[in-house]
C-alpha cells in the first residue's frame, strides 16, 4: 500500500452541527473538543448550533473549523489511521501544523483564532469577495483578472477551477467578461477577498503574533500553501505570508503525489477537498471523516487496502 495524507480544509465547508457526531462517538474527538473549547469559551456550541450566518463570519469560521478539524484528527489516530504526510487549504494549514508536531493542538487554536480575527477586521476594511471560475483555463483566468485594478487570482484548486478575490466594485463587470468568454462563476461562502492584497495588513500583524509560538521540527512532511512544496525551513516566513498570497492546491497535491502518496482522507466538514483532489489526478484514493460512520468506512478501506 502506498502513503496516507491527511488534508484539511478552509473556510466555505463549515457547516451548523458540524462535529457533533464525531463529538458524541469518539473520546478522543470529545477530549480534544473540549480542551480547545477551555480557550475560547462557547467555540463548540457554535459548532453544533451556530446559524449558517454567524459561522461565515471569519473570526467565528476559523476556530469553529480548526476546532472540528483536530477532533476528527483525533478520532482516525484513535481507530489507527496516520498520515505520512499533511497539507491544509488556507486555515487548514494550521491544522496540518499541529498533526505534524510543529505546534500544540492549543497553540494552534491560539494561532488560528488570532488569524480570524485578524482577517476579519481586513475583510470590514476592504470590502472584497471570492468567485471560483470555472470552464477557463489558468492563463485565461489570469488574462482577464488582469483587465480589472482590483480582481487578483488567488487559489488554483484543480485544472478548469481558478478562484478570484476582488473588490465588490469590480466584481459584476469581472462576472460579465467570464461569461463572455465562455466561463462561469459561483460565489464562496467567504466574508472577504483573501489571499489577496487586500489582506495585506492582516499578514504583517500575523507575522508579528507567530513570533510568539515556539515551533518545534516537523514530524511529517508539511506542505506549504504559498510554494506547493514541503517545508524544508521555519514555516512562519511562509504561513504570514500566505493570507495575501494565492494557494497553490494544484501543486501540492502533484507533490505530494509524486512523493508516493496515494490516499488522501479529508479531516473536517465537507468533501470540498476530495473532489478537487479527484479532478487533478482520478487515480487516487480520497475520502473524508466527518462522522463516526465514515470512520468506520475509512478503518475498513485503508487497513484492507
Amino acid at each position: 500500500m502506498g502513503k496516507i495524507a491527511f488534508v484539511f480544509s478552509g473556510q466555505g465547508a463549515q457547516a451548523p452541527g458540524m462535529g457533533k457526531d464525531l463529538y458524541e462517538s469518539s473520546p478522543a474527538a470529545r477530549a480534544v473538543s473540549h480542551t480547545l473549547d477551555e480557550i475560547r469559551k462557547g467555540t463548540l456550541e457554535m459548532c453544533f448550533s451556530g446559524s449558517a450566518e454567524d459561522l461565515q463570519k471569519t473570526e467565528n469560521t476559523q476556530p469553529c473549523m480548526y476546532l472540528t478539524e483536530c477532533a476528527a484528527a483525533a478520532a482516525l489516530r484513535e481507530a489507527g489511521i496516520t498520515p505520512d504526510a499533511v497539507a491544509g487549504f488556507s486555515l487548514g494549514e494550521i491544522a496540518a501544523l499541529s498533526e505534524a508536531g510543529i505546534v500544540s493542538v492549543e497553540d494552534g487554536f491560539r494561532i488560528v483564532s488570532e488569524r480570524g480575527r485578524l482577517m476579519q477586521k481586513e475583510a470590514e476594511s476592504h470590502p472584497a469577495v471570492m468567485d471560483a471560475v470555472l470552464k477557463l483555463s489558468d492563463e485565461e483566468v489570469e488574462e482577464t483578472a488582469s483587465l480589472f485594478a482590483e480582481v487578483y487570482p488567488v487559489n488554483y484548486n484543480s485544472p478548469g477551477q481558478v478562484v478570484v478575490s476582488a473588490a465588490e466594485s469590480s466584481i459584476a463587470d469581472f462576472e460579465a467578461k467570464v461569461k463572455e468568454r465562455g466561463g462561469r462563476t459561483m460565489r464562496l461562502r467567504v466574508a472577504g477577498g483573501f489571499h489577496s492584497p487586500f489582506m495585506h495588513e492582516a499578514a504583517e500583524s500575523f507575522a508579528k503574533e507567530l513570533e510568539k509560538y515556539p515551533f518545534k521540527g516537523q514530524s511529517i512532511p508539511i506542505y506549504s500553501n504559498v510554494t506547493g512544496q514541503a517545508y524544508e525551513e521555519d514555516p512562519k516566513p511562509l504561513l504570514s505570508k500566505q493570507i495575501e498570497s494565492p494557494v497553490r492546491w494544484v501543486t501540492i497535491v502533484r507533490n505530494m503525489i509524486a512523493s508516493g502518496i496515494d490516499t488522501f482522507i479529508e479531516v473536517g466538514p465537507g468533501t470540498t477537498l476530495t473532489g478537487l483532489i479527484k479532478r487533478i489526478d482520478s487515480s487516487v484514493r480520497t475520502f473524508n471523516v466527518s462522522d463516526a460512520e465514515s470512520i468506520r468506512n475509512i478503518t475498513m478501506e485503508v487497513k484492507n487496502g
